[in-house]
């Protein structure tokens, strides 16, 4: 059976109030929201249904939705709504706000003030993933000794005196040290959804950065308790997210649905973050970001670069994965393949079978209150 596809009526923002909140007052925020960045005459706005005290909905009328991001396609809506874009910064925060009131699953947020924190959290991370710059490695990893120190049992852990934004920012742009450090992509969207938070935190929430800075010097969160603590799936295997529907500073996972080149380390799939008008970062040259159809080409063409080294082992040749990309470029027909195999649901962890590399799922940093 198929997995059930959202209509194409949006569910968008749920506030959900409190009594310690006045409503009036509430409305008045979101209000102010909206005009500043051009999206009251866009947005209805009603009671919930659940009719709690200020509890209320937003989402963008279905009119607009059919303009800007039709059938859930949120990859055009920089410029399908740059009539309503001011500069550069605002562009990043009305991308935000206009795809979350489009969201095809309700995005709930307890008042006002954290919408608004998580909405800033979401410009850190694809301003921070945009300016990202790495040298990929997954048997290896290194980080600048000013800023951090390595322990055998944790890992690498922020230095005494040393902010957890400073540290990150340091290990992931190579501005500041003039050198571009080892990670694996697993790490470096860990990495840099923690910089979204402590970037937050210090304005909206010290008490949260202390915490945060004093868990980075004895173990970096990462893999499970990363998971668990700082951000939530959004949507499910059995009610995914619409394929085209992205919202920046999302982050997310391509897999590659190849069996024999996802046993080569590193290349199993793809984690990366929602840039927004229609780019995908690239931590290893942050200067060419993917956009879909790019993204899905690298991955699917894996399996023309898997090989065996000198020394018997899986290894990829990345040349050959750029030659058999540009071929494909040149087919219309093979190009149109390739996307519809790629074009697809994947298959659950550690099956191979119809899939493609699309992700059901979406993960979204969680509030700092």
């Amino acid at each position: 059976m198929s997995p059930k596809v959202n209509a194409s009526t949006p569910a968008g923002i749920l506030i959900e109030g409190s009594r310690d909140l006045n409503p009036d007052q509430s409305h008045g925020e979101f209000n102010r929201l909206l005009k500043r960045l051009g999206l009251q005459e866009a947005t209805q706005i009603r009671p919930s249904v659940q009719n709690a005290d200020g509890c209320f909905e937003a989402r963008l009328q279905q009119r607009y939705v059919d303009l800007w991001c039709p059938g859930f396609d949120t990859l055009q809506v920089r410029t399908l709504a740059s009539d309503l874009v001011l500069s550069d910064a605002h562009a990043l925060e009305l991308e935000i706000v206009l795809t979350m009131l489009a969201a095809p699953q309700i995005m709930t947020f307890k008042s006002v003030a954290q919408l608004e924190s998580h909405i800033r959290v979401r410009v850190n991370i694809a301003r921070a993933a945009a300016k990202t710059s790495l040298a990929f490695n997954t048997e290896a990893a290194e980080r600048p000794s000013e800023y951090w120190q390595g322990d055998s049992e944790t890992g690498f852990v922020i230095r005494q005196g040393v902010s957890l934004e400073e540290a990150i920012i340091a290990a992931t742009q190579p501005e500041v040290t003039g050198r571009q450090y080892e990670f694996s992509c697993y790490r470096a969207a860990e990495y840099l959804v923690l910089l979204g938070l402590a970037e937050e935190a210090k304005l909206a929430n010290p008490s949260y950065l202390q915490a945060l800075e004093a868990q980075c010097r004895l173990a970096v969160p990462r893999a499970d308790p990363f998971h668990t603590t700082y951000v939530y799936e959004y949507g499910r295997p059995e009610n995914p997210i619409p394929m085209r529907y992205y919202v920046p500073g999302d982050r997310l996972w391509f897999k590659n649905p190849d069996d024999r080149s996802s046993d080569v380390k590193g290349f199993e799939g793809s984690w990366v973050f929602y840039l927004g008008g229609g780019l995908f970062s690239n931590f290893w040259r942050r200067d060419k970001p993917f956009d879909l159809t790019s993204k899905c080409l690298e991955i699917y063409h894996w399996r023309d670069g898997a090989c065996l080294n000198s020394s018997g082992v899986l290894s990829m040749d990345e040349s050959e994965v750029a030659r058999q990309i540009e071929l494909t470029r040149q087919s219309p027909e093979k190009l149109e393949a390739v996307m519809s195999k790629m074009m697809a649901y994947r298959d659950p962890a550690g099956v191979y079978a119809n899939g493609g590399c699309i992700d059901s799922t979406r993960e979204i940093p969680r509030s700092l209150f």
